[in-house]
């Protein structure tokens, strides 16, 4: 059926759930997964920590080695369920562009996202990046909750 996944991973709880879901459903139909974090632009107002109190040198190496960490968690999950994976991070303040410019550029039938199911004020200052998704992607799109 579908052949190669897109799996974003922002490293969440939901999100490391969602993927172990997502690679046994690409062991049984023989999909390939391409694991993707989207690291955000550097900006001295931030809602991350790290990003107050770091130098944009210093939050690239911490954000890199973020995503490493998470793609490996992947990598290893997948490599476990006999499951082909190949990962990346990119750098973009819109992710849901990155999610969707990605799934383009590697040929993907299918992205799979979880949804955090943010309401009330969080959902408006954060906003939902599945739903960006869901919206501009072409290609279809499952959302685990």
């Amino acid at each position: 059926m579908f052949k190669t996944i897109l799996l974003p991973t922002d490293g969440s709880v939901i999100a490391n759930a969602m993927m172990r879901r997502c690679i046994e459903m690409a062991r049984e139909s023989g999909a390939k997964i391409i694991g993707l974090h989207v690291i955000p632009d550097f900006h001295v107002f931030a809602y991350q920590p790290e990003m107050v109190v770091d130098t944009r040198e210093q939050y690239k190496l911490d954000s890199e080695a973020h995503a490493r960490n998470y793609l490996a968690d992947m990598a290893l999950a997948a490599q476990d369920a006999g499951v082909a994976c190949e990962t990346l991070f990119v750098q973009d303040n819109e992710p849901y562009a990155a999610i969707v410019k990605v799934a383009k550029e590697k040929d993907c039938d299918l992205i799979c996202m979880a949804s955090h199911g943010r309401k009330g004020v969080k959902a408006l200052l954060l906003g939902s990046e599945t739903q960006k998704v869901l919206t501009h992607s072409q290609i279809p799109v499952l959302v685990f909750r």
